[in-house]
């Protein structure tokens, strides 16, 4: 019984916690007001557009001849009517003070591609000068003709047609307002006509065209600052880039001092062919000729290696020169202009000669060339 008794106590006590605790007030759920807010997201904001840098219009300098792009090669040949020299801009150089009383207006156009720079040059000339020098069978004797006033390398006679520029390849300092006169050297002791040469160390570019000698390009050639000696350097700062075959030579056999060769089939000499091509040559025939018969005076091929960087075709018509030419825009060559820079500016002057050897007009002052983006 008393065993019971203990129990049913221990049960009471028990269940007297269990309730207790069931009694223990516990910790009041928050309100939603009291909740705290949640922080709040901005809405997207569009990034503020920000423009693209504007390029700089493109303006060129006064006088400059500006070559703009092209989206396929001109054709050359002489004619100048692909479409792109309709679109490219005139740049217009008077040349004067030749001899012969020549002058002219030269009228320039340029276009490039990814590749090269190509070139339009026209200007009028009354006359087209091809008998440079030609042999003449004259009361039953061969003879060349020559300039009878000519002092030296001075023939202004029996010549041709000739245009050359100057572009330096070194900075070379008054040439942009000067032009070609910074090399022009005149009053050389015991010579006639004056010399180019530049100062120590500087040098320059020259495209000479031929219009006889030459044979589908412009003479690729340079300056330097080598001063004029009878011997040593008798065309002083003026020389040619390195040739690996081709040129033009004097069309004379040294033993017989006759014509060394004659135009196919020996025929003579007439309007529009006064060289005789190298790959067409044949054995000069005296048999074939009769008296006033002329036999070309030159026979040439094109150059090979740098000096025929400058392709070129020209024409002469209705007293006016139309010549294409183009060269790569990088050479590589150490005495070539490199327009490797399609922003900078590049300088060079221009001369004409009109059936002279020496004696051109020239410009007076440089020429700026840019490219047009």
């Amino acid at each position: 019984m008393k065993h019971k008794l203990f129990t049913l106590i221990g049960v009471l006590a028990a269940i007297s916690m269990i309730l207790a605790a069931c009694a223990t007030p516990t910790t009041e759920a928050p309100k939603p007001t009291d909740l705290p807010k949640p922080t709040a997201v901005p809405p997207t904001v569009a990034p503020t557009a920000v423009p693209p840098t504007a390029m700089p219009a493109f303006k060129a300098p006064e006088g400059a001849l500006v070559s703009v792009a092209a989206s396929a090669d001109p054709k050359l040949d002489g004619v100048a009517d692909d479409a792109m020299w309709k679109d490219a801009p005139a740049t217009q150089i008077k040349i004067e003070g030749g001899v012969n009383n020549f002058s002219s207006n030269v009228v320039f156009k340029s276009v490039y591609t990814k590749e090269k720079v190509y070139f339009l040059m026209t200007y009028d000339d009354k006359t087209n000068s091809e008998k440079r020098s030609p042999w003449l069978l004259k009361d039953g004797k061969w003879a060349q003709l020559t300039d009878p006033n000519d002092k030296g390398g001075d023939n202004n006679v029996y010549y041709e047609d000739k245009f050359s520029m100057i572009w330096p390849i070194s900075t070379i300092p008054n040439f942009d307002k000067q032009g070609c006169f910074v090399a022009c050297h005149a009053g050389e002791p015991n010579k006639p006509y004056g010399n180019k040469y530049l100062p120590e160390g500087l040098t320059a570019d020259i495209w000479h065209w031929k219009s006889q000698r030459n044979v589908a390009q412009v003479d690729d050639q340079y300056l330097d600052s080598t001063k004029w000696d009878k011997e040593k350097s008798p065309d002083a700062g003026r020389k040619s880039d390195p040739n690996d075959g081709g040129g033009y030579k004097n069309n004379i056999d040294d033993k017989t001092k006759l014509p060394a060769f004659g135009l196919a089939g020996n025929k003579p000499a007439g309007a529009g062919n006064y060289l005789i091509l190298d790959g067409d040559k044949v054995p000069f025939d005296a048999t074939k000729y009769k008296e006033g018969d002329m036999v070309p005076g030159v026979y040439a091929a094109p150059y090979k290696g740098d000096r025929g960087d400058i392709s070129a075709a020209w024409k002469w018509a209705d007293g006016k020169w139309t010549i294409e030419f183009a060269r790569k825009l990088d050479t590589g060559g150490k005495t070539d202009v490199q327009f490797k820079d399609l922003k900078g500016t590049y300088y060079f002057g221009v001369a004409v000669f009109d059936n002279a050897q020496v004696r051109h007009a020239y410009q007076s002052g440089s020429t700026p060339f840019v490219f047009k983006p």
